[in-house]
């Protein structure tokens, strides 16, 4: 019953607003922490409590740990990760030389995975690769994003922005109907915040477990019944570098927590 109200609700807003909505002034921008319940936020901010933290242990063990024929860990190649990925995953998705396009952080460790480790990449979602993401993420906690600034992204950036802005799905909303025009209201009960994505990956207490910011543009997709984009597929990725260069300057708050 509440599923279906909902979709009415979104199908409704489908119908009203208008095509193109403004984007967020940079001094009215608000992380998604700011939408949250005292006890939610109380969780992000203690260690102890927070249960993103024990992804961040798994990754500390396998930054430790030799894999594939190389027999190398990511420590052998740079060391302390609290030295060497400080202020890393603030500036991803960033560009590639190699295959003259933009990677997200996740694919950044697989291309390590396949170059220096000859290991096969962990697959997209996996407890592997949450766990190495959080635990690089963690490293740039308080540090301003900065992803976006390479002049080589600017293509990328603009095709994330024409796919945020863009109709899909049966319920014919663009990401920015919700996440520009209603930001400050609420649907069903949950705040509709601005899509900053300044806390992946991230612990939701929804999916009781760990998320990447992929997985959670999948389950919008999948709300106004589009068809959602692969894993890694190109415009998933201009889509997360969007969203970051949207959120650049703010601070990196990862692993977060969300409702």
């Amino acid at each position: 019953m509440m599923r279906r109200a909902v979709l009415a609700i979104l199908a409704l807003l489908g119908a009203a607003l208008p095509g193109l909505a403004g984007e967020i002034a940079e001094s009215a921008r608000r992380s998604g922490y700011e939408f949250m319940s005292a006890d939610t936020k109380a969780m992000q901010d203690d260690d102890t409590a927070n249960p993103a933290m024990l992804s961040v242990l798994d990754g500390e063990t396998l930054w430790r740990t030799k894999a594939g024929a190389a027999g190398k860990s990511c420590s052998d190649c740079h060391g302390a990760v609290d030295v060497s990925m400080k202020g890393v995953a603030a500036r991803y998705p960033a560009f590639n030389a190699a295959s003259g396009a933009p990677v997200d952080l996740g694919q950044r460790v697989n291309l390590c995975r396949r170059q220096h480790q000859e290991a096969e990449p962990f697959a997209p979602e996996s407890r592997e690769l949450l766990a190495l993401t959080a635990l690089i993420a963690r490293q740039s906690r308080g540090m301003p994003i900065t992803a976006g600034d390479d002049p080589r992204l600017a293509p990328s950036v603009a095709r994330g922005r024409a796919l945020f802005m863009q109709r899909q799905g049966q319920l014919n909303l663009a990401c920015t109907n919700c996440h520009d025009d209603n930001w400050d209201k609420h649907l069903a009960g949950s705040a509709i915040t601005q899509a900053q994505p300044t806390g992946y990956p991230i612990y939701r207490l929804e999916w009781q477990g760990m998320g990447s910011l992929q997985r959670r543009l999948r389950g919008c997709m999948t709300g106004v019944r589009a068809q959602a984009y692969d894993f890694d597929a190109p415009d998933m990725i201009a889509l997360e570098l969007y969203l970051m260069s949207r959120a650049h300057g703010m601070a990196v708050e990862a692993p977060a927590v969300r409702p």
